[in-house]
Formats: structure tokens, C-alpha cells, sequence
């Protein structure tokens, strides 16, 4: 079973974007896992490109050992979901009044192969979009 320690380090991070709202995106950059107490800080950082603009875009969570799961908070603590890190994953956040479903794939995570992946898909009046994400080490 995959622990929160695993995730510990370094890791190359490629997202897109498929907003149906506004425009396609695309995120290239680091995920850097660092000790932050007793869990992760998970520090994204890199470039976005949406549409024709280009800059420079940082995202910090707190990720901690929940049991058998992980809890993921925002900066600030406030809760924003929590999974189990085995095979498929899936999670929910309500952020009034948009729906976040994600789902994780952990299959080919392991010591040798370390490759995971994240989609989420986002609904409500005001976003519609689906955001893949591939973390490699």
C-alpha cells in the first residue's frame, strides 16, 4: 500500500486544461512534497498557459496521514477532501455552488514505476471544466 511518505520529493508535473467555459489550459511545471510537521507540504509551481497568456503559477497544500487515507487542506488548513491512495481513487469537495469530483490513479505507483495521475472534473454555474494532471518522478 502506497503511504504519505511515498510522496515525499521531487516530482515533474504536466496538466491540461479542458475548459468549456473559457479557455484550454496547460500547466508544466515541478510538485515538490516537503516535511511539514507530521504530514506533506505539496508546493506546485511552474508555467500555465490559458489561451494566448502565459504566466508564472503556484498552488500549496497540506497533505496528512488519515487512517488508512490521506487528507488534503488548503494553505490554510481549511479541509478540502481526502482519499485513500490505492489503485483508483475518488474524492468529492463542495465549494458553493461548484461540484469538484477528482479521481487518482495510483496503478503504476510503486518503487520502480513512480507515476501517478488526477482528473478532475469541475460543474456548477460558473466553471465546466476537466483537469488532468500526471505526476512523474
Amino acid at each position: 500500500m502506497i503511504k504519505l511518505a511515498d510522496f515525499a520529493g521531487l516530482w515533474m508535473l504536466e496538466r491540461r486544461i479542458d475548459d468549456r467555459l473559457g479557455q484550454p489550459g496547460r500547466f508544466s511545471g515541478v510538485a515538490r512534497f516537503t516535511r511539514d510537521g507530521d504530514g506533506l507540504r505539496l508546493t506546485e509551481e511552474g508555467r500555465l498557459d490559458l489561451g494566448t497568456a502565459s504566466f508564472k503559477a503556484t498552488r500549496v497544500y497540506l497533505w496528512q496521514a488519515d487512517g488508512d487515507g490521506i487528507a488534503v487542506r488548503f494553505e490554510d488548513g481549511r479541509d478540502f477532501h481526502r482519499f485513500t491512495p490505492k489503485g483508483a481513487a475518488n474524492s468529492t469537495h463542495w465549494c458553493d455552488p461548484d461540484q469538484y469530483d477528482v479521481t487518482y490513479d495510483f496503478a503504476r505507483m510503486s518503487k520502480t514505476a513512480t507515476v501517478w495521475t488526477s482528473e478532475w472534473r469541475v460543474t456548477g454555474p460558473r466553471k465546466d471544466y476537466v483537469m488532468r494532471s500526471t505526476y512523474r518522478r
